[in-house]
Parts: C-alpha cells; structure tokens; sequence
C-alpha cells in the first residue's frame, strides 16, 4: 500500500518562502506540476508541488505567485528531481520565470539502465520501490478549488517516490559508469527547452519537407514562424490559429490571391476572413525571395542510396544498443540518422555525435557510411 504522505497546503507568500527555507539545505528537492493548457498556447499552472525528504508541499499558483526565495530555490541550491520534465520545465518558467538547475530527469535515467525509453512514473515507482500508485487523479481537474484529499495524496505522491526512485537510479548509474552520461544528457534538455522558447525552426519538424521545392519550404518556413509569434502573443495552441496541415498545404498551392487560398483542402472560409491577408503576405514574400536566400530541399527517405544509409548506421546503433541494454533511439534518434545521411550525400561535414554517444558511435558510424558510398 502507498503511504499516506505529509502534507501542507501552500497559499501565500509568507508559507512558500517558510517550505524553502526548510528544504534549502537538502541535497535532493523532488519537483512536479500540475497544469492545464487545452485552451492556451501557455500552460496554466494548477499546482507546484515539492519535496525534501519530509512533508510534501502543494503550492497553489492560482493563490501565490513565485517567490524570489522559491525561484533561488528552483535555480541554485539542491539537485533538482523531476519525471519526464520537458513540459514541468516550462511550467515552471513561466510562473517562476526562471531555470531549474541543476536537473536530473528520471525517465532519462531509466532510460540509460533499460530497454524502456520513456518508462512512466508509476511505472518506475513500481519497479524501483514495490508500490502501485493509483490512478484515479490523472485526468482530474487541477484548477477546481478546494482539490480534495484524493488529489492532494496523489500530487504529494508524484514527488514523495521520486527521492526513492531516484536512490535506486543513482546506485545503478554509478555502478554502470553512466552518471555522466545523465549528467550531460540533462544538461542537453536544459538547454533544449531554452532554444525551444526562442524556436524559429518549427519547419524542420516536418517529416515532409522533402516533397517540396525550396521556395515552397521557403513559404512553409515563414508560415510557421509567423504563426509561432502570434500563439504565443494571443495566448492559443498552435491548432487553433492554424494546423501544421493547413500551413503545409498552403505552402504546397502557393496561393495567390483569396479565391487560391479558398481552394486549399481544409480551409474554411472563417480562416481566411481572419488570416487571409497575413498568410497570402508570406506566400508572397516567399515567391520573391532571392534564390540563394531559399533553404535547401532535403533528399528523399525513399531514396535507395538514402535508405542504404539508413540501414547501415542502423544497424550500428542497434549492436551499440544491444551491448548497453538499452533502446536503440535513446542513443541516436531517427532525425540524426537522417541528418547524417543527407550530410554524406551533399558532401557536406558530418553531424556526428558528440558526448558519450560519439565516443560509442561516431567511428563506427562514420565507418558504416564510407563503406556503403564506397560499395556505390
């Protein structure tokens, strides 16, 4: 049976900063957040909640805003516990305004001790500490006041485990000579989620890209980066203004005029009474842009030569991965696959890993090419 954690309420200043003063001298805080953002582009924080060792404590964002002590807390101070944080990081940005240093992110951690990736947190509980965490709580309302005692226990619940979880993991890491290798991998996210919050690269996300000539990228590039600006300043999910679908689609017709951007497949007329003039704006300036200015179009992944490429790095990062006991992906994802494919076929410098990972792979990988263009 879980145990029924210690719990104190959080609601004004004067409590927040009391909690971090009694947590400041410990050597691990756990860290979690409870949040909603099915309406907004930016996460409503619903509730913060943290633990030491002792009591959990539940902030309540919608009563207290940051304090200086609590954000000295979450930037300096104690290692910083959190479970698959790339959203809690951004939560806590934008309440406390701040970083969260220094991190270690236990989904990453487990995923460096097994053949699971991204192994959820009850998960973990269970295989690190015997217990089964309920359900019951995740899909709650966050934001309703009072939570009531079932919610509390399960939020205090999320970080109370996590300082054993995290004990077992370190005991582990130590023992496979991988705890700088988590140490570099978090120091990675960290400075991912700060490129993500200035990202004006959301158009290399896209798996088609290939399909298009340069000034169609060139016009699927400014789409995107307009609409990143106007999200996040009307406060709207990405979707809501206007989908990855629809701005690639536009993109595709390079629409001249309202009646071509009537015509896209999916547009409905409120998005063009709305957005029509800003969006045929950035087809415009797209069709006019200098051509050396255009971004290159990536190569096909159907592409045999491309697809000889793949295959042999893949099944470099697959022995690698077998002789660590870990998934192939958590050492080389598919994107960087590419991009060292693509790297060889242009003649252009390859993007090798770098790290742990480029001391396991990068000769191997490197290798794996050479042999295949010269067997062309």
């Amino acid at each position: 049976m879980p145990l029924t954690p210690e719990i104190r309420w959080i609601d004004s200043p004067q409590a927040l900063d009391a909690a971090c003063a009694e947590v400041a001298r410990a050597d691990v805080i756990a860290l979690d957040t409870e949040f909603f953002r099915e309406r907004t582009f930016h996460p409503v924080p619903a509730l913060i909640q943290f633990c030491a060792g002792g009591p959990a404590y539940l902030v309540d964002p919608l009563e207290v805003a940051c304090t200086p002590a609590f954000r000295r807390l979450l930037a300096e101070g104690p290692l910083k516990l959190l479970h698959a944080s790339s959203e809690d990081l951004e939560v806590l940005a934008h309440w406390a305004g701040g970083p969260v240093a220094p991190l270690v992110d236990t989904q990453i951690a487990q995923s460096l001790l097994g053949e699971v990736p991204a192994m959820g947190y009850q998960k973990l509980v269970e295989f690190w500490v015997g217990e089964t965490l309920p359900k019951d709580e995740t899909r709650s309302n966050w934001l309703e006041r009072p939570l009531s005692e079932a919610q509390k226990t399960y939020a205090a619940l999320d970080v109370v485990y996590l300082l054993d979880v995290w004990a077992g993991q370190r005991e582990a890491l130590i023992r496979h000579g991988r705890l700088a290798w988590l140490e570099e991998d978090c120091a990675e996210l960290l400075a991912q989620v700060r490129s993500d919050e200035a990202d004006g690269q959301w158009y290399l996300r896209q798996r088609q890209l290939w399909r298009l000539s340069p000034r169609q990228i060139e016009a699927y590039r400014r789409l995107t980066a307009w609409r990143e600006g106007e999200v996040r300043r009307r406060d709207l999910p990405r979707s809501w203004l206007v989908s990855d679908k629809l701005l690639y689609a536009i993109a595709e017709r390079m629409p001249e005029n309202r009646y071509e951007l009537a015509g896209v497949e999916g547009i409905k007329p409120p998005l063009v009474k709305r957005e029509g003039d800003s969006l045929l704006a950035l087809v415009r300036e797209a069709r006019h842009a200098d051509d050396d200015s255009l971004p290159a179009a990536p190569l096909s992944p159907l592409d045999p030569a491309f697809k000889k490429r793949i295959k042999a790095m893949k099944k470099v990062v697959g022995a690698a991965a077998e002789e660590l006991g870990m998934a192939p992906e958590v050492l080389l994802r598919r994107r960087e696959l590419e991009a060292l494919a693509s790297a060889q076929l242009k003649g252009e410098p390859l993007p090798l890993p770098t790290g742990w990972r480029g001391e396991r792979l990068a000769e191997a990988l490197e290798r794996a090419l050479n042999e295949v263009g010269e067997a062309a």
